[in-house]
């Protein structure tokens, strides 16, 4: 790969074009409106959940030698439950912090990953633009097509579910779970971002030579933006940089490829 801090820095002053931060704006505008209808939507859901509650109790005793049982059946509506957990301090505290560290970790995969779907449609517009401006030389050949792609997210978003469910033993091992947490969500990442970029820049099998020769690097680069994804709200306005950052990596090593053929 090329000098990585004058990709960066090419990258950076790309980013602060007037078009660039136009498309900067779209991701954020459509992404928090998305995660607006899905609060209300989980919310509600987690109200009545929670609101609500089946209570069963079943009571044996032996009388005259001869057993008899006694069930007993309620439910525990309306704020009866929310009243109970903030009872007292103890349970008071429990609740609040599990309320929000579970909604705070939810809120920030999921912003990632509606932001990785969103920036998927403007994906390409993005690489024609810097397409235009450094790299008229090199062809925009492609080999996506919408089936292929959405056949491709939903193959890595199940896999990305598969291991969450399979990492669950690991949730509860201190450092190791920060780990187990994250892998889940940056494979669909790395893989979302990748393909994005490449399959609108390469040929397959150019791709595939890049993926293979370079593997380790495009996985260090992946990491730094998911990392820098993890600040809060960055994702919604960095998205349009993650592609300028690898489309440009593609380009000089399309190049190169076609130079050398």
């Amino acid at each position: 790969m090329e000098n990585e801090t004058n990709i960066l820095a090419l990258s950076i002053k790309d980013l602060f074009t007037k078009k660039m931060l136009m498309y900067s704006i779209m991701p954020f505008v459509i992404s928090m409106l998305i995660l607006y209808i899905l609060f209300f939507i989980v919310a509600g859901f987690g109200v009545d959940q929670l609101t609500t509650m089946e209570i069963q109790s079943t009571q044996t005793t032996i009388q005259n030698g001869i057993p008899h049982t006694e069930s007993f059946q309620a439910t525990l509506a309306g704020t009866g439950i929310m009243k109970f957990l903030m009872s007292s301090a103890l349970t008071s505290w429990i609740a609040t912090f599990l309320i929000y560290t579970i909604g705070g970790f939810m809120t920030l995969y999921a912003s990632i990953f509606v932001a990785l779907l969103v920036i998927g449609f403007l994906t390409h517009a993005i690489l024609k633009e810097i397409h235009y401006r450094h790299y008229q030389d090199v062809a925009m050949i492609g080999y996506s097509n919408a089936a292929e792609g959405i056949f491709l997210t939903l193959k890595w978003m199940f896999v990305m579910i598969v291991l969450f469910f399979v990492f669950i033993p690991l949730y509860f091992i201190p450092v190791v779970n920060i780990i187990a947490f994250n892998f889940p969500l940056y494979y669909f990442f790395h893989k979302m971002m990748i393909y994005d970029v490449s399959s609108a820049i390469c040929t397959k099998e150019e791709a595939m030579k890049i993926r293979f020769f370079h593997a380790n690097t495009l996985r260090l680069k992946t990491l730094g933006l998911y990392l820098l994804s993890l600040i809060p709200f960055v994702i919604f306005f960095a998205s349009v940089f993650y592609v300028i950052y690898l489309g440009h990596s593609f380009f000089l090593e399309t190049r190169k490829l076609r130079n050398e053929s």
